[in-house]
């Protein structure tokens, strides 16, 4: 069982940056491969950015590439987003997950997930 808690999210003007962190409960995060998605209003979750465990591979949506930074510290328990270059489109909830498994393109798939946390409001204005 893994509990997952996100934090950082906020009120930032477009253009600006954001960190979300993720803490993540158990001893066993080193294994998990973990992924970050979003949820605009009226609009259905999608994925954001993944990383395997190991840091080695990870996966960004293409709307997000070269603008957003998915890392982890396994000491820490902690997967981070760092959101650079923001833009009104962004906003959302912003949702961390975990999974067990293989690094393929299933990461990118919402339902490959077992643990979700509750979410963190990221609101971007113009």
């Amino acid at each position: 069982q893994v509990q997952l808690v996100e934090s950082g999210g906020g009120l930032v003007q477009a253009g600006g940056s954001l960190r979300l962190s993720c803490a993540a409960s158990g001893r066993t995060f080193s294994s998990y491969i973990m992924g970050w998605f979003r949820q605009a209003p009226g609009k259905e979750r999608e994925f954001v950015a993944a990383i395997s465990w190991s840091s080695l591979s990870t996966y960004y949506a293409d709307s997000v590439k070269g603008r957003f930074t998915i890392s982890r510290d396994n000491a820490k328990n902690t997967v981070y987003l760092q959101m650079n270059s923001l833009k009104p489109e962004d906003t959302a909830v912003y949702y961390c997950a975990a999974r067990n498994g293989i690094f393929t393109r299933a990461t990118m798939t919402e339902y490959e997930y077992d643990y979700w946390g509750q979410g963190t409001q990221v609101t971007v204005s113009s």
